[in-house]
């Protein structure tokens, strides 16, 4: 049984498990040594580890300033692409920042339709191409959900259960 939970220093060596053989066999450049230590240390209540038992099956990594989150990283074992492991990576994020956030930022490569279309699923809107993003030769697309997208949103991520019914919402349902 897959479950997800908020990172803990001790998962340090997960990460870089998990990156080496999902991006590494896919021969992408890997995270840094010192941005997973980052992710662990600094931020691990807004990064999500997914367990098949003990075994890590993928992760998404995202970070919270003030009422801004970056949404930088989603990774998930190829055998477990077509189950829940996605998805359940994806209610974590949102049930962390919604009502939280007036913005979340994401960047993509645009070749990277999946994660595009995760994206837009999401709410995001394109709003700029970046260049040299990662170093030179590197292009990405930036997208933003904002406040009023995630109010847009609000009804479909209810039904995924990604957020608890508005308490308005709540209160027709028992009358």
């Amino acid at each position: 049984m897959v479950h997800i939970r908020s990172l803990t220093r001790d998962d340090f060596a997960a990460l870089a498990e998990l990156e080496r053989d999902i991006f590494g066999a896919l021969g992408e450049g890997l995270l840094c040594p010192y941005y997973l230590r980052l992710c662990v240390e600094f931020f691990p209540e807004s990064c999500f580890l997914a367990l098949d038992d003990d075994r890590p099956v993928g992760y998404l990594l995202s970070f919270v300033k003030d009422r801004e989150v970056y949404c930088t990283t989603l990774a998930v074992r190829e055998e477990y692409q077509r189950g829940r492991v996605t998805v359940n990576l994806i209610g974590a994020f949102v049930r962390h920042v919604f009502g939280k956030v007036d913005a979340c930022w994401f960047t993509v490569k645009e070749d990277n339709t999946a994660a595009r279309a995760l994206h837009r699923m999401l709410g995001a809107t394109d709003v700029e191409r970046r260049k040299d993003f990662y170093g030179p030769g590197d292009e990405r697309i930036v997208s933003r959900i904002d406040r009023a997208g995630f109010e847009r949103m609000r009804a479909k991520y209810e039904r995924l259960g990604f957020v608890d019914p508005a308490p308005h919402a709540a209160a027709v349902e028992a009358a």
